[in-house]
């Protein structure tokens, strides 16, 4: 299946402090991002959307600044071009604003698709964070 790669930037009002635990914990994850967020004993992290189990494994992170997600369907180890989440703050210098980058490479969305999905995601996460 051919991959597509959705990159976009949010402004955020808080701080990284805040915004990170939201990026990178079960708990965090499950409050915005999928239905419900398990860590297995492996540290798999197994995301829920609408009654279906995703497993995705962390494979870079930066404290307060970075995660990334790649995910792996447990059944197919040899599979090599996985799909990925990547979260990153950014902080513009001269404003002190900060923006989350998400980099969405996945199969199957357009790209104004998934515009409206993690639009109306970040939206989510901004009410909960009061950013």
């Amino acid at each position: 299946m051919v991959k597509n790669k959705f990159v976009a930037d949010y402004q955020i009002n808080t701080s990284r402090k805040i915004l990170f635990p939201y990026l990178s914990s079960a708990s965090g994850l499950s409050e915005w991002f999928a239905d419900d967020v398990r860590i297995t004993e492996d540290k798999v992290f197994i995301f829920n959307f609408d009654g279906e189990d995703h497993h995705a494994r962390v494979v870079a992170q930066r404290l307060n600044a970075h995660v990334k997600f790649d995910f792996f369907d447990p059944d197919m180890e040899d599979e090599s071009d996985h799909s990925y989440i990547e979260f990153k703050i950014e902080e513009n210098e001269l404003t002190q604003t900060l923006f989350l980058k998400v980099i969405d490479y996945s199969d199957s969305y357009d790209d104004e698709e998934l515009e409206s999905i993690w639009e109306s995601l970040i939206m989510t996460l901004k009410e909960i964070i009061g950013g």
